[in-house]
């Protein structure tokens, strides 16, 4: 079989250093070649002016005729098509069309752009053009189809490496498998609170292996183009297959279902920090927590552990929204220092506001009725240990920075006496900032308001041993 090789891969031309066992992938042109002898559209025109005709139709429109009709008139030509008047639902229109010796009869709508499945098309003449390549192919084809993802070119040698080369300072350590913690007893001696709590915090540690879905989405290419699952061609006139918004890759519909979850977003597709996905942010940066979280709290730490009121005072709503601008424009460049920004309230701000606006909260909307059971559990280690659970089910990114945030309020703690912020103080503050109920309902939040406050508490005066 004839093959092409690819010049269509130009989002990774940028890497600048290949792996040794690197081999260019070899694009399988046989879909392509299918597109090309598919039937042209062949437009059947009315001869009469036809006064019922909608205004987004053409000549092809030939007003109320019967399936027989429209047969008749379409039956020389494959590729013909019609568009008629349904005889069954006047007022509803049929688009006839003549594919492999017969006629096939497709409802068909239009709110702007013509359709009659997924795909929206600017004209009927497109519609028909697509659907021609699609019949053809699925026709011809099918049995390859249904095998073409049997040997991707993703598992090919070389290939996955060199995807991954542009990330050389990735933390790759693998991540433990999340384990019930367990308390054991020996010779019937029930052990005290303290050592079943160091019994707890021994247990699997959580390591980061920041693993990403991609983020797919329809796309229409223009050009040739080739998945870069299964190097087939991605054959029709539009929406041909999805694309990754954060990194980039090109794949079929079907093929994006067995793509790993190895998404590295790149750069130039992040448009923004704040309002971000969390794990999205710090793939494209390379660091294990946002770099927000890390400036804003080194900040604080540097001038504002002893002022009063600390994350509770609210600093001016312009400032705080010229902190996340300065974020979305400069990343990591942003200055946040004393000499632009003396009031420290407002870098608070900055940091509490960048954890409200995330898309998934810190504590992500798949564990938050865990931890919320976790908080009801009256047991005091009891409750420990299913806040602990909770937290081997949260993804790397998200534990790493809530680890560091609570490290950093514990600290804040520390100089109570000073900033009068205690543990309590500071579950009422971050609690609906860092959990949300995944139904926003309001009444939901209003009852388990207690809840996130007790979770952020106990988080903090025993992240020592619960991270």
């Amino acid at each position: 079989m004839a093959r092409l090789q690819s010049r269509s891969f130009s989002h990774r031309k940028h890497l600048a250093h290949y792996p040794e066992d690197y081999q260019p992938p070899i694009w399988k042109s046989y879909l392509y070649q299918l597109q090309q002898e598919a039937p042209r559209p062949k437009r059947i025109t009315c001869p009469q002016e036809m006064e019922s005709r909608p205004k987004y139709y053409g000549r092809e429109f030939h007003g109320l005729i019967s399936r027989e009709r429209a047969d008749e008139l379409l039956a020389a030509t494959e590729g013909a098509y019609l568009i008629r008047e349904s005889q069954r639902q006047p007022g509803t229109y049929t688009l006839a069309l003549r594919f492999g010796g017969q006629t096939l009869n497709y409802r068909l709508f239009h709110d702007g752009k013509h359709f009659v499945g997924e795909k929206r098309f600017e004209s009927v003449h497109d519609l028909v053009t697509d659907g021609l390549i699609t019949l053809y192919i699925e026709t011809k084809a099918a049995e390859y189809i249904a095998k073409m993802t049997t040997n991707p070119i993703y598992q090919h040698l070389g290939y996955t490496s060199l995807l991954r080369d542009k990330i050389t300072h990735r933390l790759n350590r693998t991540r433990s498998e999340p384990k019930k913690v367990t308390f054991q007893h020996e010779d019937k001696i029930t052990p005290s609170p303290l050592s079943r709590r160091t019994t707890l915090k021994d247990g699997p540690e959580k390591h980061c292996n920041y693993e990403k879905i991609h983020n797919f989405k329809v796309h229409t290419f223009r050009g040739p183009h080739w998945c870069e699952y299964c190097a087939n061609f991605m054959w029709g006139l539009i929406a041909q297959g999805v694309r990754c918004s954060d990194c980039g890759l090109n794949v079929h519909k079907q093929c994006s279902k067995l793509v790993p979850s190895d998404c590295q977003p790149d750069l130039r597709r992040i448009k923004k920090v704040f309002s971000c996905d969390l794990t999205t942010l710090v793939k494209a940066h390379n660091t294990p927590r946002p770099m927000v979280l890390d400036m804003c709290i080194k900040e604080i730490e540097h001038r504002g552990l002893k002022s009063e009121g600390l994350y509770r005072v609210s600093g001016f709503t312009e400032h705080i929204e010229d902190v996340r601008l300065a974020f979305d424009r400069d990343g990591e460049k942003a200055d946040i220092s004393a000499n632009i920004y003396p009031d420290i309230n407002i870098i608070a701000g900055a940091l509490k506001l960048y954890l409200r606006d995330l898309p998934i909260p810190v504590i992500t909307y798949d564990v938050y009725s865990k931890f919320i059971q976790a908080a009801k559990i009256t047991d005091p280690d009891s409750r420990l240990e299913g806040v602990h659970d909770g937290l081997l089910q949260l993804p790397p990114a998200h534990y790493e920075t809530l680890r560091y945030l609570m490290t950093h309020l514990k600290r804040v703690t520390m100089y109570e006496k000073d900033n009068y912020m205690n543990s309590e103080n500071l579950g009422i503050v971050f609690g609906p900032t860092l959990m949300r109920p995944p139904d926003q309902n309001t009444l939901t939040t209003l009852n388990d308001m207690r809840y996130q406050k007790m979770i952020v508490q106990l988080l903090i005066e025993h992240e020592d041993i619960l991270f």
